[in-house]
């Protein structure tokens, strides 16, 4: 039985068969999945659907692409729908210095907020890094991470040096289907240093689908990929994979 931690079902690109792409979610062993909340709307669709479906969990946060938008309403809401009883953490927040779509000073003091959030509402926190791995550990050192449960980097493609800073402080990390690619030996690389009980499986669907169905949308079934692919970079057999994972999730998001 597998997990899907980091998903965004809520999104448009599953408005036509969001029901079917659970099903098949369903019957590849998925056996619960984390919607995660990436603005106001998206964890305003993610409650919406741990509401309405008994597998799907969710978290609630705003990306750092529109850390400019966050105002005092968008903080409060936050925080208030923090307090529902099937959202496992706060995220996704975090620094992403790549599209720069946010000011950085301006995605550092919101992430500083969500960090805040995260440790008065006791729920982990869901990271996004991408070309910002030294403010990142800068804020959360600074910052500190003592109140907060747990601190999983999603979709982890930094550098060996912050992989390694961050199994450190005690933080884990999560793999999508961008391990199966071909030119990707450098993510398999990090696959291989991460014990695997520090380690969860994602999709971050609709994006990133496996080698093999890239161009199209990707969805919680195809973390089977992502189980298969570290079973054979690690040489462990998959049954152990998804076993040890499984208990992460469960364990890390306190999933029953």
């Amino acid at each position: 039985m597998l997990i899907d931690t980091h998903c965004h079902l809520d999104f448009s690109e599953f408005d036509v068969d969001r029901p079917q792409v659970l099903a098949a979610a369903k019957a590849a062993g998925v056996e619960a999945l984390i919607d995660v909340g990436s603005s106001l709307e998206g964890s305003r669709r993610a409650v919406a659907l741990s509401r309405a479906c008994p597998e799907v969990f969710a978290t609630v946060g705003i990306h750092p692409h529109d850390a400019k938008a966050c105002d005092e309403a968008a903080f409060a809401e936050i925080e208030k729908l923090a307090r529902e009883p099937k959202v496992v953490a706060i995220g996704e927040v975090g620094l992403d210095y790549y599209r720069n779509l946010s000011e950085p000073a301006a995605q550092r003091e919101v992430f500083g907020r969500f960090l805040a959030l995260a440790g008065r509402a006791a729920k982990p926190l869901v990271v996004h890094c991408r070309n910002a791995e030294s403010d990142m550990l800068q804020i959360l050192t600074s910052a500190g991470t003592k109140d907060i449960p747990g601190v999983v980097v999603h979709c982890f493609s930094g550098s060996a040096e912050f992989l390694s800073a961050c199994l450190e402080r005690g933080f884990c990390v999560s793999f999508t289907a961008n391990i199966t690619y071909k030119k990707a030996e450098g993510l398999r690389d990090l696959v291989r240093s991460v014990p695997l009980e520090r380690m969860f499986l994602e999709t971050d669907a609709p994006y990133l689908s496996p080698e093999g169905k890239r161009g199209r949308r990707n969805e919680p079934a195809n973390v089977v990929e992502v189980a298969r692919e570290i079973s054979r970079i690690k040489g462990v057999d998959i049954a152990a994979v998804c076993a040890e994972t499984t208990k992460n999730a469960r364990r890390f998001f306190k999933i029953t």
